[in-house]
């Protein structure tokens, strides 16, 4: 890797750091980066995940006044991330590295969705009876699960996609919802990280380093950037991103 291609990956991590923080999809930014300086798929995938999660943690310490009051939340989604996450990874080792790739852009519509039409959903479950609850039910347990193990194969707008579930099933503010978000996802990705440094296979520790260097500067610039956005704002940022993710994994 040279000068120029190693400032390509932390400016890649940096970007990716900082949407991660706001929104997610930070993937999105990286995995094509690390694919343009040479290294195969999985490698960058796994390489990415492992570089992906220092961001993750310090987005979610960003947002710490709106974690207040969650750490149930947390204890009880935790259990859930981490299955997931780890099933995610190990399915990587072994299914083709495009495995998904005719689901991920479904994925991001759905979530799209849910994140646009999420109170009139709520509303509409209400009415027959489901609970909005802003304790953790059992549906929101099992979407935070799939959403790991989806996020420890891949990841790309895995944080767009747990904000529609969070938003449909857990009541409350869109930011303490955001800030929720960053402690799952930063969960899913230190847990595949973990499964990947104990495998030992298809990491480049430089590649890793450098995209963990750049997504801990921009999880303190997201954080920073997503905590002043008006909630209709922040809305308006997931589903520009979604979009743009749909667009560029279609094309």
């Amino acid at each position: 890797m040279s000068f120029w291609q190693g400032v390509l990956v932390l400016f890649a991590g940096v970007w990716a750091g900082a949407i991660n923080t706001v929104v997610g999809s930070g993937t999105l930014v990286t995995f094509p980066a690390l694919l343009a300086v040479g290294l195969p798929p999985v490698t960058a995938n796994i390489s990415n995940s492992i570089g992906l999660f220092p961001g993750s943690f310090v987005g979610a310490y960003g947002y710490r006044r709106e974690l207040r009051g969650q750490r149930n939340r947390v204890l009880a989604l935790g259990p859930a991330t981490v299955l997931g996450a780890a099933g995610g990874a190990l399915l990587l080792l072994v299914l083709p590295s495009a495995a998904f790739d005719a689901i991920v852009p479904v994925l991001i519509v759905l979530s799209l969705v849910l994140v646009i039409f999420g109170r009139r959903i709520t509303g509409w479950l209400t009415r027959r009876g489901h609970e909005v609850s802003p304790r953790v039910r059992a549906p929101l347990w099992f979407s935070t699960g799939f959403v790991g193990l989806y996020g420890g194969y891949f990841g790309a707008a895995q944080g767009v996609l747990q904000m529609g579930f969070l938003g449909v099933f857990l009541d409350d503010s869109i930011q303490r919802h955001n800030a929720l978000k960053n402690v799952l996802a930063g969960l899913v990705n230190l847990v595949a990280a973990v499964v990947f440094v104990i495998i030992g296979r298809h990491i480049d520790w430089a590649v890793a380093g450098l995209v963990a260097l750049g997504s801990i500067l921009g999880g303190v610039l997201g954080a920073r950037i997503g905590r002043r956005l008006s909630p209709n704002v922040l809305r308006a940022v997931i589903v520009v991103v979604g979009v743009a993710a749909i667009v560029k994994l279609l094309v």
